[in-house]
């Protein structure tokens, strides 16, 4: 094994990580309904996903957000892939942790990967290593992205990739990032009921999330409304007309012909809910498109998940 191999085992992972404005709910949906997105599932990329019978599919996970603690909380959903459906996972990590934008130590998985999953915020990555990611979108496999990848890139004013800031978020999940409802608040997540019977949203239940509201719409192009939220104790209410507290939190788009699943959801508390668990596995079996139990996908941990504590980012030392 090399100095850039590691082993994931505190969640039972056996594998080596390669290194390799709106008021109501009723008003939402109205608004949706206009820009086409709340009805009838989409259709898109139906047979992009699908893999060869038998065939084991490998999940990169892209990690490296500084806050909501990515690179303990997909190891742990990746672990649950690997013991529950046999799939092959490798995780791609910012080192040193935090914050440090310019480094994800395994993104050479991504060529052999089925499906990439990612949850990143603000990297400013080498050109080598940006080419790895935009590779594999380019080339038009399926996507899962979690909170923070509406904002994954931060490049400075003169960057050749300083378009991806608000480009890669706004084109490949649906948008970039605008502004949240504050992290002293929390969000109420409810199912948007035109879609109860999506595969994404089987045996997945209202849940409360300590993740706070994102502000996201008008979304950017045709989607699937999944799942919507409910900003709790908002520090938005004095500009509530321009950043409604009811707002998308999870869809289903496609982009360069393939599916796309994204939410903003991700908080390390969020994790301790089943059905967030069981969400964000639903999404990656449909993103892959194999079928999704009826009951939901088993999102049971490997070893018991005790949610870690976010990052205060103006107490911790910026990595090299």
């Amino acid at each position: 094994m090399t100095a850039y191999h590691l082993r994931l085992r505190a969640y039972g992972m056996d594998v080596r990580s390669q290194v390799t404005g709106l008021r109501s709910r009723r008003t939402l949906g109205a608004v949706m309904l206009a820009m086409g997105v709340v009805g009838a599932a989409l259709t898109y990329g139906a047979s992009s996903g699908v893999l060869a019978q038998g065939r084991v599919p490998h999940v990169v996970f892209v990690t490296g957000d500084d806050e909501y603690r990515s690179e303990i909380t997909m190891p742990m959903i990746a672990a649950i892939l690997e013991k529950h459906y046999g799939m092959r996972t490798s995780v791609a990590i910012s080192r040193p942790i935090p914050q440090t934008k310019t480094n994800i130590e395994g993104l050479e998985a991504l060529e052999t990967a089925d499906l990439m999953v990612m949850f990143t915020r603000f990297r400013a990555l080498p050109d080598e290593q940006l080419a790895r990611i935009t590779k594999y979108v380019d080339a038009g496999k399926p996507v899962v992205g979690l909170r923070t990848s509406t904002h994954a890139f931060l490049y400075p004013e003169g960057s050749p990739h300083v378009a991806l800031n608000d480009g890669f978020g706004r084109d490949v999940f649906g948008q970039k990032w605008i502004t949240h409802h504050g992290n002293k608040s929390s969000t109420s997540v409810t199912v948007n009921e035109a879609q109860a019977g999506h595969p994404i949203l089987r045996g997945v239940t209202p849940f409360p999330a300590r993740s706070w509201l994102y502000h996201v719409l008008p979304l950017n192009g045709p989607a699937t409304i999944l799942l919507e939220g409910d900003s709790i104790n908002s520090q938005q209410t004095a500009r509530a007309e321009q950043y409604p507290p009811h707002q998308p939190v999870a869809w289903t788009r496609g982009h360069n012909g393939t599916r796309v699943f994204f939410t903003t959801l991700g908080h390390p508390a969020d994790f301790s809910q089943e059905s967030m668990r069981r969400l964000v596995v639903n999404g990656i079996l449909w993103a892959l498109g194999k079928d999704v139990p009826q009951g939901g996908a088993n999102a049971t941990p490997v070893s018991p998940y005790v949610a870690p504590e976010s990052f205060d980012l103006s107490k911790v030392p910026k990595g090299d």
